[in-house]
């Protein structure tokens, strides 16, 4: 057996030490978890945020482990695994770079649902996530010397493995996003696995190959003039702002969250509501009476109904649930919303918050916070329902913004949800035929009779009781805190 000074004499590559052989397990686990957290960031402009988004993420990523550890393995046993673990590391992070040139190319075609996503998380992440999750069995190759003690070995390098997953999570989730935009900590974690390729060809005295380092080099590039969508971004958003044409509406702006049109305001003009269930929401505030009324909105976007309502009631009193607090920020920006504004908000999940509220307080309630395309699963249930009756006045009036269509089956529910709690529903849908699009539809609750709305310009119609029983039918699912399978029913 050759002593260490010998090996490295001959270019022989010198084992590794166990602290070091932890570690690399530690840190190629943790990595790949960050990486998976900020594949839902860095996806979410393309495909939204949904269950389908971090289903076809996480699912995708097992996928990359699953091949990685297999390839991995099946090399360990022909090849050098510590020359291995070298260009691995070296290519991980090639490879993790050139994960964002690959969304922005991909992702603006690739188009929406379950499907969808797969083929771009597959396409963005598996190559990076089989590379890193190879290190493991190669590590183990190095570690297992005699069965005796192969127990001990395979439980120290599956804790360590775990350990890292928990701190990549964790430091993630809880820190990073919240420090540094996505494709910065994606460079920066591209950079590190680079570093460290570097480090354990140096440690294996060898050089890697200069087509590798080429191609290395390139992805870096790739990655660096790679655009994004994103003019700012949050801890949950990829937000854009759109400005209106300049002759036709000079102070227009829209807030773009993801991939959708969450809110426009006119800068010059608060009442203005350009889109078509903001006006909706309008009209069923009209059928209060007239004066000052105390609303709540769950989610604020845009500010544009507390500011409209403002103005067209002064004195009226806005408690906002935002989950968002730098989206609070750019609005302020961006949105003209001023620092001095009169309106409470409270910072968080609305669930959480909606606990919080006084009794028999608000005549309004406004429902308008989206998670992507629909409504989170978790403010749509009859417990939320029952919740938001409680912070109603006795004759006040509950609607929310329900984007759906073909079947219909999320409006159906969620008016089937409501029945739990409220005597009276109304809905109203676009005024014209929409068949299986999903469009913007509202509905409506309240312990009163529900007043006949004054739809304006064609905007929608308001369904009759018969109609409205009709519509519904007899087999909506009623949502719970147990059951409520929101993002299903959509189309």
């Amino acid at each position: 057996m050759e002593t260490p000074s010998e090996q490295a004499a001959n270019g022989t590559p010198r084992k590794i030490p166990t602290q070091l052989a932890v570690f690399l397990t530690a840190a190629t686990s943790g990595l790949v978890l960050v990486v998976e957290i900020l594949a839902g960031r860095l996806l979410a402009p393309f495909v939204g945020v949904s269950l389908d988004t971090f289903t076809g993420i996480i699912g995708t990523i097992l996928a990359g482990i699953a091949l990685g550890a297999a390839v991995g393995g099946w090399l360990a046993d022909r090849y050098e695994p510590q020359k291995l673990i070298a260009q691995a590391l070296f290519w991980g992070g090639g490879l993790t770079w050139l994960s964002v040139p690959i969304t922005s190319w991909i992702g603006p075609a690739v188009g929406n649902g379950p499907i969808a996503i797969v083929i771009l998380s597959a396409a963005a992440f598996v190559a990076p996530t089989a590379v890193l999750s190879g290190v493991g069995p190669m590590v183990a190759k190095l570690e297992l010397k005699d069965l005796d003690s192969s127990g001990a070995v395979v439980g120290k390098l599956s804790a360590a493995s775990t350990f890292g997953a928990l701190i990549g999570t964790f430091g993630t989730g809880f820190i990073l996003i919240a420090l540094l935009p996505v494709h910065i900590l994606i460079f920066v974690i591209g950079a590190l696995l680079v570093a460290g390729g570097i480090v354990m060809f140096v440690f294996n005295k060898q050089r890697p190959q200069v087509a590798d380092i080429a191609a290395v080099i390139f992805t870096a590039i790739l990655g660096l003039l790679a655009t994004t969508p994103c003019q700012f971004t949050t801890a949950n958003y990829c937000v854009q702002i759109s400005v209106d044409d300049p002759v036709a509406r000079p102070g227009g702006r829209t807030l773009i969250l993801d991939q959708l049109r969450h809110a426009h305001f006119d800068l010059n003009d608060e009442t203005h509501l350009e889109f078509r269930y903001m006006r909706l929401f309008a009209d069923v505030a009209e059928t209060l009476p007239d004066g000052p009324i105390n609303v709540l909105h769950i989610g604020g976007g845009g500010f544009t109904l507390p500011r409209h309502i403002d103005a067209v009631r002064p004195g009226s009193t806005h408690t906002v649930l935002e989950l968002d607090a730098d989206l609070v920020e750019i609005v302020q920006a961006e949105l003209g919303l001023p620092e001095d504004h009169p309106f409470d908000i409270r910072i968080g999940d609305a669930r959480i918050n909606l606990d919080e509220l006084t009794d028999d307080t608000y005549d309004l309630v406004v429902g308008d916070a989206y998670s992507g395309n629909s409504v989170p699963w978790h403010l749509a249930t009859k417990e939320v329902g029952e919740e938001i009756n409680r912070v109603l006045k006795d004759d006040g009036v509950y609607m929310a913004n329900i984007i759906d269509g073909d079947e219909n089956r999320f409006v159906k529910s969620q008016l089937a949800t409501l029945g739990e709690t409220f005597d009276q529903l109304s809905l109203i849908q676009p005024a014209t035929p929409f068949g299986q699009f999903a469009v913007n539809q509202i509905v409506i609750g309240s312990q009163q009779q529900i007043a006949s709305v004054p739809i304006q310009d064609d905007d929608g119609r308001q369904l009759g009781a018969q109609e409205l029983t009709q519509f519904i039918g007899n087999d909506a699912v009623i949502l719970t805190d147990s059951f409520a399978p929101a993002d299903q029913l959509l189309p």
